[in-house]
């Protein structure tokens, strides 16, 4: 149970300090977002990554009405686009690869919060326009009544004798970044897919590529074998179906680390809130918040409580994972793996 501490206390009382003089800035801020007394934001509902927790800690703590209207990475920072300075919404949070696409476009304001030292250099970016909150990683979920040994690597993924689902390749990020992850293991990197396109291809050859949606209602009837998932997700799902009937790991021969950032509109009309609201969300009940819904926080500093380790994957298994270090040669291979996938995978299919 959380203690419920009130105005700039709860966001200081767990940060080092080394940043305990920016008290005031804080109260500052704390002073602002309450006289705006709202924040809006954009595909961040209550049941992501347990955003429900982190909005009724800052509408309980600071007063702040809510509310959120889900929508993909690319309608958010579209809607910043175009409504300007009618915004409706003031902040949102963007997969990794768009991080980057909303500051092309000049949406987004910047603000550090005061845990910024705790956040890795890859997961951040310089001038404070975003930065990860928490991480995915892409993992294998195993029906373990219908997979006698639940693959813990590719190459094992590659010698087993069940179907594989990996979804939607060339159109979902996740199963985009599987093709990624795959890549990594065998030898390849974001500028060279064709590792991955030569394993996938194997797995077609041997009729073993499945196209069953390796969603929560397919998991649960029974028609997934081996899924390529976020491991937030899979995780989730094992957790709701049955750690007995499920097990999740992530390959020891290579994996990609990705995440979610926010951004907070450039024209919003609560932009006090918006920073507030990024604020707690790095500090450590904010982290703590993210972790109760699987999603890994990007702050390793942070002690989550054991019942919250429990539900997560050990960090030993983490130990062979890459960020996305190349996002120009990403975006040039991503936006060529649609034809890839059909004319050397696809076409391969039993």
């Amino acid at each position: 149970m959380k203690t419920l501490l009130t105005g700039v206390t709860l966001i200081t009382a767990t940060l080092s300090t080394q940043v305990l003089a920016k008290d005031t800035d804080i109260q500052s801020l704390v002073n602002a977002a309450k006289k705006e007394g709202q924040v809006y934001s954009v595909g961040m509902p209550g049941s992501w990554a347990n955003w429900k927790d982190t909005w009724n800690d800052l509408s309980s703590i600071y007063g702040l009405k809510h509310q959120d209207t889900d929508m993909s990475s690319a309608q958010e920072i579209a809607k910043f686009a175009a409504e300007k300075k009618n915004a409706t919404a003031d902040i949102g949070d963007v997969g990794f690869a768009f991080a980057r696409v909303a500051v092309k476009k000049g949406v987004t304001q910047p603000y550090k919060p005061t845990t910024w030292n705790s956040i890795p250099d890859w997961a951040k970016d310089k001038e404070g326009h975003w930065a990860l909150a928490y991480t995915g990683t892409i993992s294998f979920i195993s029906n373990n009544k219908l997979v006698k040994n639940a693959p813990r690597s590719w190459n094992d993924l590659l010698e087993g004798s069940y179907k594989v689902s990996i979804g939607d390749v060339g159109v979902a990020a996740q199963a985009n970044n599987a093709v990624l992850s795959a890549a990594f293991a065998n030898g390849g990197d974001e500028a060279n897919l064709k590792p991955a396109i030569k394993f996938f291809a194997e797995l077609a050859k041997q009729g073993r590529l499945s196209y069953t949606d390796p969603g929560l209602a397919n998991l649960e009837k029974g028609e997934v074998e081996v899924a390529v998932l976020w491991d937030f997700n899979a995780l989730n799902y094992r957790d709701k179906l049955g750690r007995e009937r499920f097990s999740v790991n992530i390959p020891q021969d290579g994996s990609v680390i990705s995440g979610y950032t926010t951004i907070i509109n450039k024209f919003a009309k609560n932009p006090n809130s918006a920073k507030l609201a990024r604020e707690y969300i790095f500090s450590d009940q904010g982290q703590i918040n993210l972790a109760e819904g699987y999603a890994r926080p990007i702050r390793s500093d942070v002690t989550l409580p054991q019942s919250i380790q429990d539900k997560l994957i050990p960090n030993d298994q983490y130990t062979n994972v890459h960020p996305v270090a190349d996002f120009n040669a990403w975006e040039k291979s991503a936006r060529k793996l649609p034809r890839q996938w059909q004319e050397n995978v696809l076409i391969n299919q039993q």
